[in-house]
């Protein structure tokens, strides 16, 4: 008989859009739990097209999903409202009403207390992701079912570890490494989550190799690339010596992104080098990170749809982080014929053959970024090649793709 879970996650990522789909396509689907969906035809779905409402748009799922799919958005609703409106003290980590943390716990309680329902209806198990699990994998071993834990970033202890030398290499860029605030309660939950969890899922060689730090016996880790997005139509290279590399960085302005490295990079190749960045800033204040910024064109936000037409604008997506569990723009960036230069500690040498469709350089050296976007200066004919092969490795492996991938794994 085929095993049905009890699946959640409150934002509904692409990742988790495309693992709700591929458990009901497999019927392995009992139940899914989220804060907000909508679903092609619903007025929801038809309100999305007005411009405050926009957000919708990213919480659209498949319509197979909609007679399982149960929403608790009042907390999320909340999280956005405020998030517009600039009451950040609704939202601070940990302690708003509205904060991420509140809306993860608030659906893990929610799901937690249908599980016995589910039980009963046939349901064998339930998939959770970090910081959602704590409280329903608690109640699904009372009920004797399994718990599928769902790691997207790596290892907070690791990322102490790895992250720590950045506050001492980059001093001036300290106050954008948010992580070192978690709570001692925050990061117990999360330890308590991977010691109840029976199997453990992550999308990347990267993110099972941080699990090394975890201090006791964990449950069979396994890995699974994210897929690649729809792949854009074949486009047009600039070609010549002696124009600027056009280099583009999309994701969060912390040191954990390596930005810091990055500006670096390009000042040293100035002015071979145009540099465009597209994210918010992370954190509180940072001078360094403002005076860098100011040397640019910086987008503090644009709709997805603007993103991959910005990206096949680009020669290159640079994204070199320092941690990173997978790194959705490398396979958006590869998807429309832009090619990445990424790190060891990212998703990349999951996705891109060096060399061919992509570069990977060691995480953490400004060197390295440097020299990489020096030879694509030398060789600009190696932004086309490596683009048309990154496009080829997205047609390969569409979002399906990995939806499946997990359905038979978890069959197994």
């Amino acid at each position: 008989m085929t095993a049905k879970l009890v699946f959640s996650h409150p934002t509904g990522n692409a990742n988790v859009r495309a693992a709700a789909a591929g458990l009901a396509q497999a019927g392995q689907l009992a139940a899914f739990h989220t804060a907000i969906a909508t679903f092609p035809g619903q007025l929801l779905d038809r309100l999305s097209a007005a411009g405050p409402l926009a957000e919708l748009r990213r919480r659209r799922f498949e319509p197979e999903l909609a007679s399982l799919t149960h929403t608790w958005p009042w907390r999320e609703a909340g999280r956005l409202l405020a998030g517009r409106t600039g009451w950040t003290a609704l939202v601070r980590p940990e302690a708003g009403p509205f904060s991420i943390d509140a809306v993860y716990h608030s659906l893990d309680r929610r799901v937690a207390g249908s599980l016995a329902r589910a039980a009963r209806q046939g349901a064998s198990g339930v998939y959770a992701y970090e910081d959602g699990a704590a409280d329903a994998f608690r109640a699904a071993k009372t009920l004797g079912l399994t718990c599928y834990y769902d790691l997207p970033i790596g290892y907070w202890q690791a990322a102490r570890r790895l992250l720590e030398p950045e506050r001492t290499k980059w001093p001036e860029w300290t106050p954008t490494l948010i992580g070192f605030g978690d709570s001692v309660a925050k990061l117990a939950r999360k330890d308590e989550e991977l010691r109840l969890a029976d199997r453990i899922f992550v999308a990347s060689r990267f993110t099972a190799d941080t699990l090394r730090d975890y201090p006791g016996t964990l449950a069979p880790i396994e890995v699974i690339p994210y897929g690649f997005p729809a792949v854009g139509e074949s486009r047009t290279y600039a070609s010549g010596a002696g124009r600027p590399l056009k280099v583009l960085f999309v994701g969060s302005l912390s040191q954990r992104k390596g930005v810091a490295n990055l500006f670096a990079a390009v000042a040293a190749l100035a002015p071979h080098v145009e540099l465009t960045v597209v994210g918010h800033k992370a954190g509180g204040d940072c001078p360094a990170l403002d005076a860098a910024l100011a040397r640019h064109r910086w987008i503090p936000s644009l709709p997805h749809a603007d993103v991959l037409r910005l990206m096949r604008a680009h020669d290159v997506l640079a994204f070199p982080s320092l941690f990173e569990g997978f790194g959705l723009v490398i396979t958006e960036a590869m998807s429309q014929g832009t090619p990445v230069i990424t790190t060891d500690r990212t998703a990349g040498p999951d996705l891109i053959e060096h060399g061919d469709s992509g570069w990977l350089v060691e995480a953490g050296c400004t060197e390295a970024l440097q020299v990489a976007l020096a030879e694509l200066l030398l060789r600009p004919a190696a932004v086309a090649e490596a683009g048309r092969a990154a496009q080829e490795a997205a047609r390969r492996r569409p979002w399906a793709a990995y939806g499946q991938e997990l359905a038979a794994a978890l069959a197994r």
